[in-house]
């Protein structure tokens, strides 16, 4: 194996576990990485403050990629920020208002935002989107930076929001099933993958010198990016179908297992 000098992982069904927990090996495994001079990157489709706040003081040492790839930071400095079109925003959530049980979020630099009111909704989408707030309505122009729209749908995302919403792909948009329950919308090549090469690039480190961890169609882009890419034991067959290797399950905390496995063997 090549020598690794960085470690990516997606974030909810990968490096946490069904409750959404750290691994409690993770201080020690990080302090090891730091010593091999190894950048540890959280990659997610979630709000930047929604994985920083996983890490607290290391934040200011790591990279993270937020949004999908919306947003990338590294060392508390931006490297990559998109922002969408209003006219798509709005087009787009008056179509999800059609899809019965689907919820939408806007994901932004400052903020997430919701139209519903919903207790529950709102306290479920608060583990991934720390900073909420509910608005009137989502069409309305924000003077934010919108990054993405997050659809979740309590039945699932990939057969009950995908088909109406697919045809969006026409704008030069992504159109991705992110999770068992959500589907992601952003502008056109912004994924995990095209994050990964833009910090590969800043920081000279090459896919070979890449491992990255994902489980679910939105990380696919990422693995393929990297030599040394995993899906996990729990992740989607088309997200297997892509990495090179296999761990062990989220709740049995893989990431930190081939980790570990890799620290001991070099």
């Amino acid at each position: 194996m090549d020598d690794i000098r960085m470690i990516v992982t997606d974030m909810d069904g990968t490096f946490l576990n069904s409750e959404h927990k750290v691994s409690p090996d993770f201080p020690e495994v990080y302090e090891e990485l730091k010593k091999r001079n190894i950048l540890f990157v959280p990659a997610s489709g979630r709000q930047m403050m929604g994985i920083t706040k996983y890490f607290g003081n290391l934040e200011s040492e790591m990279a993270f990629i937020a949004e999908n790839g919306g947003y990338v930071i590294y060392r508390n400095e931006e490297l990559f920020a998109d922002k969408m079109e209003q006219e798509h925003i709005t087009e787009i959530i008056k179509s999800i208002r059609n899809i019965p049980g689907a919820r939408a979020v806007l994901s932004g630099k400052k903020k997430a935002y919701v139209e519903t009111d919903e207790t529950d909704f709102i306290e479920y989408i608060s583990q991934f989107y720390t900073n909420n707030e509910r608005v009137e309505d989502l069409t309305s122009e924000s003077d934010d930076s919108i990054f993405k729209i997050a659809i979740y749908h309590p039945e699932g995302s990939e057969l009950n929001v995908y088909p109406f919403v697919k045809h969006f792909e026409k704008y030069d948009l992504e159109v991705v099933v992110s999770g068992k329950f959500w589907l992601d919308i952003m502008n056109k090549n912004i994924n995990k993958g095209n994050a990964l090469e833009k910090l590969q690039s800043a920081l000279d480190i090459s896919p070979q010198q890449t491992m990255a961890f994902g489980d679910y169609m939105n990380d696919i882009e990422m693995l393929k990016n990297s030599k040394y890419s995993y899906a996990m034991k729990n992740a989607h067959p088309s997200v297997k179908e892509a990495a090179s290797f296999e761990a062990c399950s989220n709740d049995n905390f893989g990431v930190l297992k081939i980790i570990k496995n890799y620290l001991n063997k070099n």
